[in-house]
C-alpha cells in the first residue's frame, strides 16, 4: 500500500460508504504484540494514530513507561498528541512492567530491585529501538510509510526517562568501555521525572554526548520512595543541569507527586493532577512546534495559560530560547533557586 492509499484508508469516512457515522474520534488505537527474535523477548506496544491522516508525514513519539507500567499507561499523552496530529508508540518493557505487582506481595521489593538492574535498563533501550524498527518496517506495518523520519521523538517517565536519555546518547562506562545505546533516529526527547542513573556520580560525563533538544518536566513534590531508595526534585534538576546541549527546557510544577504524570487521577491532589496532565500535554506540543517549526508562539501562549501552576513563573531569555520554571542558561545551574 503506497503512502497516498494509506492516508486515504486511514481517513475515509463511513458516510462515504452510505452509513450514518457516529462522532469521529480524533485518534485510533492499535495494539501490537511483537517479539524480538534476537533476544527472545516480547515487546508489546500500543500505537495512538491520528484518525485523519495529514497531507504531510506524521511526527512520532516513542514512549517508555516507568517501572511497573505498561503500554496501556500515559494514555492522556497518547490521546492528546494523536488528536493534534502527532502519533505515539507506547512500548511495554516485560522485565520491568506491571507484572512486578503480581505474585507474592512480600516479593515486590526484590522484584523492583531486579527490574532496576543494569541489564534491564539496557534491555529497555533495545525494546524502544526494536519497536521503532517494527513500526517503520513495511514488512510489519503500513504506518511507518507515513511517519516523518526527521521528527521522531523519544519520551518517557521516571525509569522511562532514563531509557529515553540512553536512546539519545547518554553513556555509562563499564570496565573502561562505554555502553552505547544511541539511536540516531531520535531528533528530540521528552524527559519526565528523570531519576539519576543508578550508582553514577558524574552525570555530566554520562550526559555529555546528548546533542538533541530536550524538555524536562517535574514538580516540587516529585519524590520516589521505595525501600532503600529515595529520589527527589534535586535529582531531576541535576539531570537537567548536566545536559550541555543548549536547546533544553525545564518546567517545574508546584506540589503534585511523582506518579501524577502517570494515568493515576488523584495522586498529587485531584485538581492539581488534572491540570498538570493538561499542561504537560500542551507543553510538549508547544515544544514540538519550537524545535520542528522554529516557532515559539505556542510556548508563549503556554506560559500565559499555565503560569499559575508553576513553582516559579516562566520567562523567556530570548525569542529563540525560552525557558520555564527553574532553568537558567546564563548562570549554568538551576539548583540554587530551589534550596
Amino acid at each position: 500500500m503506497n503512502t497516498m492509499l494509506l492516508m486515504a484508508a486511514l481517513s475515509l469516512p463511513r458516510a462515504a460508504l452510505g452509513e450514518q457515522a457516529p462522532e469521529a474520534s480524533p485518534y485510533r488505537v492499535i495494539d501490537f504484540d511483537w517479539t524480538d527474535p534476537a533476544r527472545s523477548r516480547a515487546v508489546p506496544a500500543r500505537l495512538y494514530w491520528p484518525a485523519v491522516a495529514a497531507t504531510t508525514p506524521v511526527p512520532l513519539v516513542v514512549f517508555s513507561h516507568g517501572i511497573g507500567g505498561s503500554r496501556n499507561g500515559y494514555s492522556y499523552l497518547g490521546k492528546n498528541w494523536s488528536a493534534h496530529g502527532v502519533a505515539s508508540l507506547h512500548v511495554q518493557h516485560v522485565g520491568s512492567d506491571a507484572a512486578l505487582w503480581r505474585g507474592n506481595p512480600f516479593g515486590v521489593v526484590d522484584r523492583l530491585q531486579t527490574a532496576a538492574r543494569e541489564s534491564e535498563a539496557l534491555a529497555r533501550v533495545a525494546d524502544v529501538s526494536f519497536a521503532l524498527d517494527r513500526l517503520l518496517s513495511r514488512e510489519f506495518s503500513d504506518f511507518g510509510m507515513v511517519v516523518n523520519r526527521r521528527r521522531i521523538v523519544a519520551a518517557g517517565h521516571s525509569y522511562g526517562a532514563n531509557t529515553s536519555l540512553l536512546a539519545i546518547g547518554a553513556e555509562v562506562i563499564r570496565d573502561g568501555q562505554a555502553l552505547h545505546c544511541l539511536d540516531p533516529r531520535f531528533s528530540a526527547a521528552v524527559v519526565i521525572s528523570a531519576p539519576p542513573f543508578y550508582g553514577e556520580q558524574n552525570l555530566a560525563a554520562i550526559l555529555a554526548k546528548i546533542s538533541v533538544p530536550t524538555i524536562h518536566v517535574t514538580s516540587t513534590h516529585d519524590v520516589i520512595r521505595i525501600p532503600g531508595y529515595y529520589s527527589g526534585l534535586e535529582d531531576r534538576l541535576a539531570v537537567f543541569d548536566a545536559i550541555a546541549a543548549p536547546r533544553k527546557l525545564l518546567a517545574v510544577f508546584e506540589g503534585g507527586s511523582h506518579s501524577m504524570f502517570t494515568d493515576r487521577r488523584n495522586t498529587g491532589g485531584p485538581t492539581t493532577n488534572a491540570r498538570v496532565k493538561a499542561a504537560t500535554a500542551d507543553l510538549t506540543l508547544a515544544f514540538f512546534d519550537w524545535i520542528f517549526e522554529s516557532d515559539g508562539t505556542a510556548l508563549a501562549r503556554w506560559q500565559d495559560r499555565w503560569r499559575f501552576l508553576l513553582a516559579r513563573a516562566p520567562s523567556f531569555k530570548s525569542p529563540s530560547l525560552p525557558h520555564f520554571g527553574v532553568a537558567d542558561q546564563e548562570t549554568g545551574t538551576s539548583r540554587q533557586r530551589w534550596r
